[in-house]
């Protein structure tokens, strides 16, 4: 009597294999957003700090206290470009004096920046 050799796995076995690898992606799905969000509100923080610094040294310059988008972000302004992460919008007039407010980060989260 010939007996043959299976050499594959069960369906128990992969089926397990299966299960662990749902947990494991369970377990590391929040940890990736959690970094992904906490990434994204330093860069737009860092923006708002440019943003602040711009305006500053445009309200030294031309002695006034409020300033648009357009003369702080361009090629020949003083930011050369002004790059989004989270599809966030940043206000276009600024004022001396007054916080910076960024909605929409993520669709969800708003930032104040105190300067």
């Amino acid at each position: 009597m010939k007996r043959s050799s299976s050499k594959g796995f069960t369906l128990v076995e992969i089926m397990i294999v299966v299960v662990i690898i749902g947990l494991l992606a369970a377990m590391a799905i929040p940890a990736f957003q959690k970094v992904r969000q906490s990434s994204q509100d330093k860069a737009v923080l860092n923006n708002m700090r440019q943003l602040g610094s711009a305006a500053d040294q445009y309200f030294l310059e031309n002695g006034t206290s409020t300033a648009e988008i357009t003369v702080l972000v361009g090629a020949s302004n003083y930011i050369k470009s002004l790059s989004t992460v989270a599809s966030e919008t940043y206000p276009t007039t600024y004022t001396q004096g007054t916080p910076i407010t960024v909605t929409g980060i993520a669709g969800a989260r708003t930032m104040t920046y105190l300067q």
